[in-house]
């Protein structure tokens, strides 16, 4: 099976101890059915909340690799961009099979679901919820990506100030709501940006993935010094959960399913006059 590094992954059984070093991995091993076999995962893997049980084995960028040899995996499911590469390849050479997992829209993590299944022997219970899950982006693609088009501005932490591009998945989550990310076609991932940056582009609405500790006077509020920004002057500074917005798991379909709320009441301001 090819993962999302485009490597071809061979396993000899189904998996039965699996390792996720991710937190986005560990909710789509859950939604794959996978629960009982998730033997070992990263900080931050809270969801649900019977992840908050399984024993930690590091973070998503340094893994504690004398633990993790000690839980007897035959399976670990990778995140590409925090792991330790250096760490990943010593993995590799003791024999122990990775998946890397990176899904860039919404439609690969009901991909992602099904092809965990297959990997652990729980193909129907995956199939289901895969397929559930896409039902679910059909619906918001069909009744929101031809809406008159919003240009979002989509502010990930506010220090520093950064944003994401179009080979985000949240950036497919605004494409599919009818929006257009205004930073979508910087070269960089999550590039940093100046506010000077924003206030030059004017978006006419503005989405912040807060955590519930984040202190809005830092978060989304920032905003509201500036009156005459499209987005302030209509009142379209909305936050959403970055737990349903910035990991790609089964929940970003909440997190669109909010978004694309949003951006309609955004439609709905352009005939109050402001």
């Amino acid at each position: 099976m090819q993962d999302d590094a485009g490597d071809t992954v061979v396993l000899p059984r189904p998996a039965q101890r699996v390792i996720s070093l991710s937190p986005h991995v560990t909710e789509l091993l859950f939604a794959a059915g996978g629960a009982s076999r998730i033997v070992g995962t990263v900080r931050h893997s809270d969801y649900p909340p019977a992840a908050r049980d399984i024993p930690r084995v590091g973070d998503n960028r340094q893994v504690d690799i004398e633990r993790l040899l000690a839980l007897k995996p035959d399976l670990l499911v990778v995140w590409r961009h925090n792991t330790s590469m250096r760490q990943m390849e010593q993995l590799r050479q003791l024999g122990i099979p990775l998946f890397y997992s990176d899904p860039h829209r919404l439609q690969d993590v009901p991909r992602a679901i099904q092809q965990l299944g297959r990997m652990m022997g729980t193909e129907q219970e995956a199939q289901r919820a895969g397929a559930a899950l896409q039902k679910r982006i059909d619906q918001l693609t069909e009744r929101y990506s031809r809406r008159p088009q919003v240009r979002v501005f989509y502010q990930v932490w506010s220090k520093p100030l950064y944003t994401l591009n179009d080979r985000h998945i949240v950036s497919d989550a605004i494409r599919v709501c009818g929006g257009e990310n205004i930073f979508g076609r910087l070269t960089a991932a999550a590039p940093n940006i100046g506010h000077e940056s924003v206030l030059q582009e004017n978006p006419e609405a503005i989405v912040s993935g807060d955590r519930d500790d984040q202190a809005q006077a830092t978060g989304i509020d920032f905003w509201k010094q500036y009156p005459g920004m499209l987005a302030v002057r209509r009142g379209n500074l909305f936050a959403i959960s970055a737990d349903l917005m910035n990991r790609a798991g089964p929940r970003i379909v909440d997190g669109a399913a909010e978004l694309c709320e949003r951006l309609e009441e955004a439609r709905s301001r352009r005939t109050e006059g402001r």
